[in-house]
C-alpha cells in the first residue's frame, strides 16, 4: 500500500501527507518512506510518559526515535473502546508537544448528542480539557481533528460540508478566546468522517478546514490518491 502511495504520487503532490500505520509498522514505513519528503510520518496513539514501567504502552520518545513527527490522540476508538477520558488526552499532549511532535487531537459529538443539540457543548468541553495541561505558548502547534461519531464509517450518516464549517468555525473561535487571535489562526482544523474521493473537495472550499483525516477510504489506493488530486 505505501509503496503504491510513494509510486502513485511520484513526490509531486502539493498536499502534505501523514500516513499512521499500526506501531509494528512503523519501522517498515520509515524505511519505505526514506527521502521521501511529500509524505510523513504519524502514529495512532502514544503513552504520557516517556520512560516508566508501563507494560505495553509506547512513549512518545519511542515514536521520535522512529521519525514519527505527528500523533494522533483522543481518537473515537480510544475513547468508546479502550475507555480514555480527555483528561488522559490531554497528559499526553503535553508529552508530544514537549518532544516537538504535533498532536492531531480528535473531538466530536455522538448521535444522541447531536439530536439533543449538544454538539457546540461538547465539542467545548473536549477542546478545552484535551488542552488542560498544554502550555499556552505550544498551543499553536496543535491540530484539531473534527470528527463526529455519526458519521464515521460504517455510519449512513453523512456530515454535510456545511455542518463541519460551522464546528471548524466555531473550534476557531473558541481558540481565539481563549488563546487569542494569533494563536486561533496558527491553530490547523481537519476533518475526518467518511471521507472519500467524491465529497473531500466540498470540505475544503473554505479555510477553517485545513485538511482532512481520512479513515477507511486510506485503505484503498485508489480511493485515497482520489482524495489527493482533489485536495
Amino acid at each position: 500500500m505505501l509503496l503504491a502511495l510513494k509510486a502513485g504520487i511520484k513526490n509531486n503532490s502539493r498536499a502534505e501527507m501523514v500516513i499512521c500505520p499500526p506501531f509494528v509498522y512503523l519501522p517498515e514505513a520509515n524505511r519505505i518512506l526514506k527521502n521521501t519528503s511529500s509524505i510523513k510520518l504519524g502514529a495512532q496513539n502514544c503513552f504520557w510518559e516517556e520512560k516508566g514501567t508501563f507494560t505495553g504502552e509506547v512513549s512518545p520518545k519511542m515514536l521520535k526515535d522512529l521519525k514519527v513527527k505527528y500523533v494522533i490522540l483522543g481518537h473515537s476508538e480510544r475513547k468508546i473502546i479502550m475507555n480514555e477520558t480527555n483528561e488522559m488526552t490531554a497528559q499526553k499532549v503535553k508529552a508530544v508537544l514537549n518532544l516537538n511532535l504535533t498532536p492531531v487531537i480528535c473531538i466530536g459529538e455522538t448521535l444522541e448528542e447531536r439530536t439533543q443539540s449538544k454538539t457546540f457543548s461538547v465539542i467545548e468541553k473536549e477542546f478545552k480539557e484535551s488542552l488542560q495541561k498544554t502550555n499556552p505558548k505550544q498551543i499553536s502547534k496543535v491540530i484539531i481533528a473534527y470528527e463526529p461519531l455519526w458519521a464515521i464509517s460504517p455510519s449512513d450518516k453523512i456530515c454535510s460540508s456545511d455542518d463541519a464549517l460551522t464546528v471548524a468555525l466555531f473550534i476557531k473561535k473558541l481558540a481565539k478566546e481563549i488563546y487569542g487571535k494569533k494563536t486561533s489562526e496558527a491553530i490547523r482544523v481537519l476533518y475526518g468522517g467518511s471521507v472519500n474521493a467524491k465529497n473531500a473537495r466540498d470540505y475544503l472550499e473554505n479555510d477553517a478546514i485545513s485538511g482532512l483525516l481520512v479513515g477507511g477510504a486510506s485503505l484503498n489506493i485508489k480511493e485515497f490518491l482520489g482524495i489527493l488530486r482533489n485536495v
